[in-house]
């Protein structure tokens, strides 16, 4: 089971005020890698990750039917905090839901897509490794 602990979810969910990023990334439709920012993600549940993706013609979007699995990324050198996340990405169509994740993702991101023209996307989280000073954590959906 995967219960991503409440103080590595504000991590992620605040990167953005922190000075932080996030990275994901995945395998378009022609088996080409790739690697963006997405200050949009955050955590829609304990075992979810939410994101907005502000081109409804991004290759992500597309490429999610098929090749759904993805990979996150977030680093913290100076208090030592580092967590891959992968999973499994499904667009969004429930108009309530959608709203949900819009309204979660950090203000600064919501102000580049004030009209809603984006599409939201959820990430069924398979995996999380959380590396500190504490040790490491990994947790995986059974």
């Amino acid at each position: 089971m995967i219960d991503v602990d409440e103080t590595i979810r504000e991590r992620i969910n605040r990167a953005i005020d922190a000075k932080k990023t996030l990275a994901a990334s995945y395998v378009d439709e022609h088996g080409k890698p790739h690697i963006s920012f997405y200050g949009s993600t955050h955590f829609h549940a304990p075992d979810t990750l939410g994101l907005w993706v502000r081109n409804p013609d991004n290759a992500l979007l597309r490429t999610i039917s098929t090749r759904p699995d993805m990979a996150f990324i977030y680093g913290d050198i100076g208090d030592t905090v580092y967590c891959t996340m992968e999973g499994t990405a499904r667009v969004v169509t429930d108009p309530a839901v959608r709203q949900r994740v819009y309204d979660e993702m950090h203000p600064i991101e919501r102000h580049f897509d004030q009209a809603m023209a984006g599409v939201a996307v959820l990430v069924d989280l398979q995996r999380v490794t959380v590396l500190s000073k504490a040790g490491k954590v990994v947790q995986t959906r059974h």
